[in-house]
């Protein structure tokens, strides 16, 4: 699906081919039998026409108001057939099929971004291309996702059925005007094909020349479509991004340079706007004009002269020119459209653009090595010899290839507790990220015990919007766990009284993301931490948000539901908590220090006693 052809036959030839093939021909059939009824409504505009014409010729027409009435009468049921019934039912099955087809491609997206590769990470990091040039990674993939698929998807099956009505147009309306085409006077060369040969000439001179226009139209606002929705999508993601830290923004009082940020997005929004309005009022004028002449003048242009000459009567002259009529409006469909057709390259360009950095992450090394180095090898080992680092380098983007972290050798052993220690920026959640696959450059090799269940927790917490027994049970499925197993791990991690809202979603109407404190979040993931009892733990400052009894209740219920756990922290203290008896929890620490990182064992550290007060020395005053 990373080319626009791709993208457009892949559901017709997936595993639900059968629904899309079904609503394809219903739809086939329909617009046939619609292009069929224009026909018949061509013949009685023709009759209601003649009978309005001739209503007072007592010669041809004997009973004129019984003539009128059915000539009126058939014509509204034609009329009712087709718009309410045809194009009503059409409507329906091309809708039908617009919300399958995006559901599809919406299930391949989601799947391919939510893959055990962890492809929504990686696609989120620019790339290059095959000669080397940087590629910016995809912006506003959420829009991408679910308004460029459903905007491509309703556009592509519009243009399907308007390319398909104009060829039974030309099929079933050509057909007529052959069939009642007859000899004009200058033409006489061209026999009983004379008004038949100067409609058709009329429509391919007519056409073709306005459609050139509105390409060139179209092509303007394709660019727009494209530049308006990039400038959309950076204001919406900004304005999602503040409600997350509005606390922040008001604790900084940092409104007035929100303000100056969410004005300088918007003036990209409203410059572009603009002139997508000027573009499309011109579109819009242009249309108007070009429907004006096709249905006053072009098409009642070829029938005149045979209808001057007395070849045609006036009934075969009112049914040739709406036969014409009917047919330029079927060809005029690309240039009705082509407002839409912009929209639809515009936001097929965003899905197969996507879709292309999706399949550039398939093989994140190779991917990554495109913008530096990246040759970290992952093997397992035996559970008895633990976690092991080996000659470990970690660089940032690009082709310096300067660590700023080097790490020799490492091992953590089975059940020991080891605690990352060093200053902010020294790489020790760099080493974390890179033990678990997710740092993308450097190199070194990394020896995970095989048969393991390992988590990673972080600093800061994002629930998504699920009950809480859900989010207790993350990373596996909420019925999977019993509800008295949930709720025993919550007592544990401290959030007993919320025991019973387990099945719920919200509280008072809000989401746990906004319930819940920075704390009580980083309870939350004790809880999920003591429900599925990990063999190997990281702690990614995963108590920052805690006081100091809080992180010392954090690690006691670790250590006492969670036997011969493995657990490798990194937190802001510089020296690691102990139980509330003085005991350690952490095994050993490793020291970052000068772009190296080295392991040894935790010192016994004696409280050091107060320095002695010495009392200043009196003076006395000796008697005069």
């Amino acid at each position: 699906m990373r080319s626009f052809w791709g993208l457009m036959r892949a559901y017709w030839f997936s595993d639900s081919w059968k629904e899309a093939w079904f609503l394809t021909v219903v739809i086939a059939l329909l617009t046939a039998a619609a292009s069929k009824a224009s026909v018949w409504m061509a013949e009685a505009s023709g009759e209601l026409v003649d009978a309005i014409a001739f209503f007072h010729d007592q010669e041809r027409n004997t009973d004129p108001l019984q003539n009128l009435l059915t000539s009126a009468g058939t014509l509204f049921l034609l009329v009712l057939m087709k718009d309410a019934g045809l194009i009503a039912i059409r409507h329906l099955a091309s809708s039908t099929l617009h919300r399958k087809w995006r559901a599809w491609l919406d299930g391949r997206f989601n799947e391919a971004l939510l893959d055990g590769n962890h492809t929504h990470f990686h696609v989120q990091h620019g790339g290059a291309d095959s000669a080397g040039k940087p590629q910016p990674a995809p912006d506003n993939v959420d829009q991408r996702v679910q308004e460029s698929i459903k905007g491509m998807t309703g556009g592509a099956i519009g243009l399907a059925m308007g390319v398909f009505g104009v060829a039974m147009s030309l099929l079933f309306v050509g057909q007529k005007l052959i069939e009642t085409s007859t000899v004009v006077g200058g033409l006489e060369f061209l026999g009983i094909y004379g008004s038949a040969t100067l409609a058709f000439a009329a429509v391919a001179l007519y056409v073709p020349v306005n459609t050139l226009i509105a390409l060139k139209l179209g092509g303007i606002l394709e660019r727009l479509n494209i530049a308006i929705q990039r400038a959309e999508g950076s204001y919406r993601g900004e304005l999602t991004t503040l409600l997350r830290r509005s606390f922040h923004v008001a604790a900084a009082r940092g409104e007035q340079v929100q303000k100056a940020m969410h004005r300088r997005l918007y003036r990209d929004i409203d410059g572009t706007w603009s002139k997508l309005n000027w573009v499309n009022a011109g579109y819009q004028s242009f249309e108007l004009v070009y429907n004006f002449v096709a249905a006053r003048i072009v098409a009642y242009g070829p029938g005149l002269l045979p209808y001057a000459n007395g070849s045609v009567s006036l009934k075969s002259y009112v049914t040739g020119a709406e036969l014409v009529n009917s047919l330029i409006v079927q060809c005029s469909w690309f240039i009705h459209v082509m407002p839409a057709i912009a929209s639809l390259k515009a936001n097929a360009k965003r899905v197969t653009d996507l879709a292309q950095a999706i399949e550039d992450v398939r093989k994140p090394d190779d991917f990554y090595r495109l913008t530096g180095q990246s040759e970290f090898q992952y093997s397992t080992q035996h559970a008895v010899f633990g976690l092991t680092v080996r000659q470990l380098e970690l660089m940032h983007q690009g082709d310096d290839m300067v660590p700023f972290l080097t790490v020799a050798n490492l091992r953590f052993r089975r059940g020991e507790w080891t605690f990352l220690k060093g200053p902010s920026g020294c790489g020790k959640t760099s080493l974390l990220k890179a033990i678990n696959g997710l740092w993308p450059y450097g190199r070194g090799d990394i020896a995970l015990p095989e048969g393991v269940r390992s988590m990673y927790a972080a600093q800061e917490v994002k629930l998504p919007p699920l009950s809480l027994k859900a989010l207790v049970c993350l990373p596996d499925d909420a019925d999977g766990h019993t509800g008295t197993r949930a709720a025993a791990a919550l007592h544990k991690a401290g959030l007993g009284e919320f025991i019973e809202y387990l099945d719920e979603e919200a509280r008072e109407g809000r989401p746990w993301d906004q319930v819940l404190s920075g704390g009580q979040k980083q309870k939350l993931v004790l809880a999920r931490i003591l429900l599925h009892k990990p063999d190997l733990l990281f702690l990614d400052e995963a108590t920052g948000a805690l006081d100091p009894a809080g992180k010392v209740a954090f690690h006691q219920a670790l250590k006492v539901n969670c036997a011969g756990i493995t657990v490798i922290s990194v937190m802001h203290e510089a020296e690691p908590p102990r139980s509330s008896t003085g005991a350690h929890f952490y095994d050993s620490v490793v020291t970052f220090e000068a772009g190296t990182a080295a392991k040894g064992p935790v010192e016994e550290t004696k409280p050091k006693r107060a320095a002695p007060i010495v009392q200043p020395a009196r003076t006395r005053t000796l008697p005069a």
